[in-house]
């Protein structure tokens, strides 16, 4: 394990030359888990995540936090005005991932197999239920 640089908190990793490069979170959640807000606004809320932004540290969740966005029509470009609805960022400290009983949990790791069929599966903390779905 390498030391960690100036200015790089724990579980970070800095990729690109000199350490300047962008800075990746070690992020346990995934694409289509299903989550629940634990902190802001949207406290208490379930969905399910829609996309990981591993650089800024948030994910996006299906009918969490939205907001509206006013647009102007433009013809040339066939954009109809109006006010839409979307979801915004929510940071990744700000949720736990479900169990299937809909249980929120911390996430860990187990390895499955042994020698060259070993792989590490996503458990739920709190059950010991694996998380990842074979397929």
């Amino acid at each position: 394990m390498a030391a960690r640089t100036q200015g790089q908190r724990a579980g970070e990793r800095r990729f690109g030359s000199g350490g300047k490069g962008k800075v990746h979170l070690k992020v346990r959640l995934k694409k289509d888990d299903q989550v629940k807000v634990i902190a802001g606004r949207d406290k208490g809320k379930t969905g399910r995540v829609l996309s990981v932004d591993r650089v800024r540290g948030t994910i996006l969740i299906e009918g969490v936090s939205m907001i509206k966005r006013h647009t102007r029509p433009n013809p040339s470009k066939q954009i109809k005005g109006g006010i839409a609805e979307k979801e915004s960022p929510v940071a990744i400290s700000n949720v736990m991932v479900l169990t299937s009983g809909g249980v929120p949990s911390r996430v860990g790791y187990k390895m499955e197999g042994s020698g060259t069929t070993a792989r590490r599966v996503r458990i739920a903390k709190k059950s010991g239920e694996p998380l990842d779905r074979k397929g």
